[in-house]
């Protein structure tokens, strides 16, 4: 079992938080991604998780009100994570140096190859190897969520 959310805040007081924003589909969410938030919440510095509302199909199975609720499950205790619904978007654009950073992170390949599309696969045809990849206060809703789209 994987459970990477509980992260420990330092009990500073700030006036007005700055949000290291993440944009996706996050068509399950795995700790794949809780790896990159971790690079900002491991240093007690916020996330904004912003979900792209898609038109669920094959490929986008959850709509955004269901990724919403995964992420909540796993970071319901943490006040350094937000997470919203945002419009699809086609791009990210800046004009100037208009305060903020646009970073890559990089991480090993054995996270980089997590598959939400083989974890669906897995949820469907009932195995369980996608519990390792998953955190497990995310399980039982990602299953029954994935297995109701069936």
């Amino acid at each position: 079992m994987v459970s990477h959310s509980i992260r420990s805040t330092k009990s500073k007081k700030r006036k007005t938080m700055k949000y290291n924003m993440f944009i996706g589909r996050y068509q399950s969410p795995h700790i794949g991604h809780m790896t990159i938030f971790n690079e900002y919440l491991d240093r007690d510095e916020p996330v904004l998780i912003a979900i792209r509302d898609v038109k669920p199909d094959e490929n986008n199975p959850l709509t955004a009100h269901e990724v919403l609720k995964i992420w909540n499950k796993i970071y319901i205790n943490n006040p350094l994570v937000k997470i919203i619904i945002i419009p699809d978007i086609a791009s990210v654009n800046y004009g100037r140096g208009v305060g903020y950073e646009v970073t890559e992170l990089k991480v090993n390949t054995l996270i980089s190859n997590i598959s939400a599309t083989e974890i669906r696969r897995q949820i469907i045809s009932g195995e369980t190897d996608w519990k390792q990849v998953v955190d497990s206060k995310a399980h039982t809703l990602l299953e029954k969520l994935i297995k109701n789209k069936i």
